[in-house]
C-alpha cells in the first residue's frame, strides 16, 4: 500500500505538469483590422501588444489613416527599443520553463526593420527627411548584429532611402548608395534625380509565415505565402515608373546578412530531451527494482527519481516562437518623379510573376503637389483606394 501511494502521488504530479492550459480569449474578430487590432491592444494580453502595434500601424497606413498608424508605430518603436533589459517576461523566457511565445513580442529582426521603415515614410510625408533618415538608418541597425559585427543590414532601400534623404538635406549620400548597390540581388535602385518631388512607396505581396519544427517544436522556421503581385508599374500623367522588388522580406526573414540560418531554440531542447530519456530510463530500472523483495525500497526510490525528471521534462517549454506580423507585405519598391505644382492621378498596376497586369488590382491615388516641397505616397496592393492626398 505504501509502494502503491509514492507512486500514485508522483503519477499525479506528472499528471499536473502537463494539464497546465491558458483561458481561451472570448473576443470575436470584427473583420475590420482595425477595430480587432484596438481591441487586442487595449485588452489583449500585454506580451502581444507591440505585435498587435505593428499590425494596427500598418493596416491604417493602407487606409490612409496615418495619424493612427504614427500612434501605434510610435508606440511599438519605444518598446522595442528598450525591452529585453528590463522585461520580466523576456528573462523568464530564457530559462527552461517558459514558453518563447510568452516573452513579450517584439518581432525577429525583419519585423522590427518594418517598423522603422514604415515610420521613416510617415515621418518623410511630413516632411521630415532627417527624421526619415534616422529611421532607416535605424532600422540598418535592427537588421545587423551591432554587437558582435558578425551580420550587417543587406535591405536595398534602407541604404539606399538614407542616401537619398541626404541628398535632399544638401548633403552626399554617394556612400550609402554604394552600399544598397553592393546589396542588391537582382534589382539595382534608379540614380538619384535632384528634381524629383513626387516620392512614391509601393509594397505588394504576403509576408513570410513562421512555423515551428523539431521534437518539441524548438526550430522556428519561415515558409513563403503565396503572393499574387511580384511587380508593380507607376503612372503619373505621361510618365511611368517600374515599381520592381528591391526587397525580398521572405529573403530577409530566412538570412542574416546574406547567409541562410536556422533558428533552433538548442539549449531548451536538449535539456527536455535529456530529462525525458533519463526520467524514462530511471522508471525502467526502477520498476526492475522494485519487483524484487530485497531491492524495493531501492526501486521505488529510483523510480520516484525518474518521476521527478519526468515532471521536469514535462515543464520545459522548448516551442518556437510563431507569432507573426503577419499582415506585412513580401516585396518593398521606391519610384520618385518629377511633377509640376498642382493635381495629378496616380495610379499603381500590379503584376503577377510572369508580368500580366492583376485584374482589379490597381489603385488610384489623387494628388496635390506642392511647390518646394516633397510630396510623398505610400500605395500597397492591399490599399482601400482611391486615396486623396
Amino acid at each position: 500500500m505504501k509502494r502503491a501511494g509514492i507512486l500514485f502521488a508522483l503519477g499525479f504530479a506528472l499528471g499536473l505538469a502537463g494539464c497546465v492550459t491558458e483561458p481561451r480569449p472570448t473576443y470575436r474578430l470584427s473583420g475590420d483590422p482595425l477595430a480587432d487590432g484596438e481591441h487586442f491592444i487595449d485588452f489583449g494580453p500585454q506580451r502581444d501588444k507591440v505585435l498587435w502595434q505593428y499590425r494596427t500601424g500598418l493596416a491604417a497606413m493602407r487606409r490612409g489613416e496615418f495619424d493612427t498608424a504614427k500612434r501605434h508605430l510610435d508606440a511599438a518603436i519605444a518598446r522595442i527599443s528598450n525591452i529585453y533589459g528590463q522585461d520580466k517576461d523576456a528573462k523568464k523566457s530564457r530559462s527552461y520553463f517558459e514558453a518563447e511565445a510568452k516573452k513579450t513580442f517584439i518581432g525577429e529582426p525583419y519585423e522590427r526593420v518594418m517598423a522603422w521603415y514604415y515610420r521613416g515614410i510617415l515621418y518623410w510625408m511630413d516632411g521630415e527627411p532627417d527624421n526619415a533618415r534616422a529611421c532607416f538608418r535605424s532600422g540598418q541597425l535592427a537588421d545587423s548584429d551591432a554587437e558582435n559585427k558578425t551580420y550587417a543590414s543587406d535591405f536595398v532601400l534602407l541604404d539606399y532611402l538614407d542616401g537619398y534623404a541626404t541628398l535632399k538635406l544638401g548633403g552626399d549620400g554617394t556612400a550609402a548608395v554604394q552600399r544598397a548597390e553592393s546589396v542588391a540581388k537582382q534589382w539595382k535602385p534608379p540614380t538619384f534625380s535632384t528634381k524629383a518631388n513626387l516620392l512614391v512607396f509601393v509594397d505588394y505581396g504576403a509576408g513570410p509565415e513562421k512555423y515551428a519544427t523539431g521534437q518539441h517544436g524548438e526550430q522556428l522556421r519561415f515558409r513563403p505565402r503565396h503572393s499574387g503581385a511580384h511587380n508593380a508599374v507607376v503612372r503619373l500623367n505621361q510618365a511611368t515608373g517600374r515599381a520592381v522588388p528591391y526587397d525580398d522580406l521572405f529573403f530577409q526573414a530566412i538570412t542574416r546578412g546574406g547567409r541562410v540560418m536556422d533558428h533552433v531554440l538548442a539549449n531548451k531542447a536538449v535539456f527536455k530531451s535529456a530529462t525525458d530519456t533519463a526520467g524514462n530510463a530511471a522508471l525502467i530500472s526502477g520498476a526492475i527494482l522494485a519487483s524484487q523483495h530485497d531491492t524495493e525500497v531501492a526501486g521505488l526510490a529510483i523510480m520516484g527519481a525518474g518521476l521527478v525528471s519526468k515532471i521536469f521534462s514535462s515543464a520545459a517549454n522548448a516551442e518556437a516562437d510563431t507569432r507573426t506580423w503577419d499582415n506585412l507585405p513580401q516585396f518593398l519598391s521606391f519610384v520618385a518623379f518629377e511633377a509640376p505644382p498642382g493635381q495629378h492621378t496616380l495610379t499603381v498596376d500590379f503584376l503577377d510573376e510572369a508580368g500580366r497586369l492583376l485584374g482589379g488590382q490597381t489603385k488610384t491615388v489623387h494628388v496635390t503637389v506642392t511647390a518646394g516641397r516633397d510630396k510623398v505616397i505610400y500605395v500597397s496592393d492591399k490599399s482601400q483606394t482611391p486615396l486623396n492626398l
